[in-house]
């Protein structure tokens, strides 16, 4: 039959992925705390005991449907300020279920907030370096911090004003405050 597994580890492996995929969906949706394991059953057409057998918990469950991407380095070719305002699009456009679900779950679930908190630490350390200032890791920090909280106030809260405008304009405006961090 067409589309049908093949393979026992075939049907493992799409069952796995169906898991995962409700999963990701659902704590985007509903951060960690209120995901619960029947709830991800449904939605991926499964017994809970399955999801159980192939994840054990709730928190592996978690840990594997919501490994983020790396936040790409800054090159370096451009001033930080700029770098990071040409982020805005990425901040402010469709964000992979994963992303949204630690997002989510990041001030309530400390595993995620850990994760984020390193990926971001990481990024403030590559920004202070590119800042000439004594005081450059807080300006950095504060930098990232900003753009955090655009990201958070877009994509989780969607606060009307941002959600209406271009990730040109919100650019355009962010930038004069993002210059006087940079530069001091």
């Amino acid at each position: 039959m067409e589309g049908t597994p093949t393979s026992r580890a075939e049907r493992r492996r799409r069952t796995e992925e169906r898991i995962l995929s409700a999963a990701r969906a659902i704590f985007a949706e509903c951060g960690f705390q209120r995901t619960t394991i029947r709830a991800v059953a449904a939605a991926a057409e499964v017994d809970p005991a399955l999801v159980m057998q192939y994840f054990g918990s709730k928190q592996e469950l978690f840990e594997q449907a919501v490994r983020i991407p790396s936040i790409p380095p800054l090159d370096g070719e451009l001033d930080p300020v700029e770098e990071l305002l040409g982020r805005i699009g990425m901040k402010t456009g469709p964000l992979p279920q994963a992303t949204l679900a630690m997002m989510r779950s990041m001030l309530t679930h400390p595993d995620a907030a850990e994760e984020v908190r390193g990926k971001l630490d990481g990024q403030v350390a590559q920004l202070a370096d590119a800042i000439d200032s004594g005081d450059a890791e807080l300006r950095a920090a504060l930098m990232v911090s900003t753009m955090l909280g655009v990201t958070i106030a877009h994509q989780l809260l969607g606060l009307t004003a941002l959600r209406g405008a271009s990730p040109e304009r919100i650019a355009e405006t962010l930038r004069p405050s993002l210059r006087a961090l940079a530069d001091g």
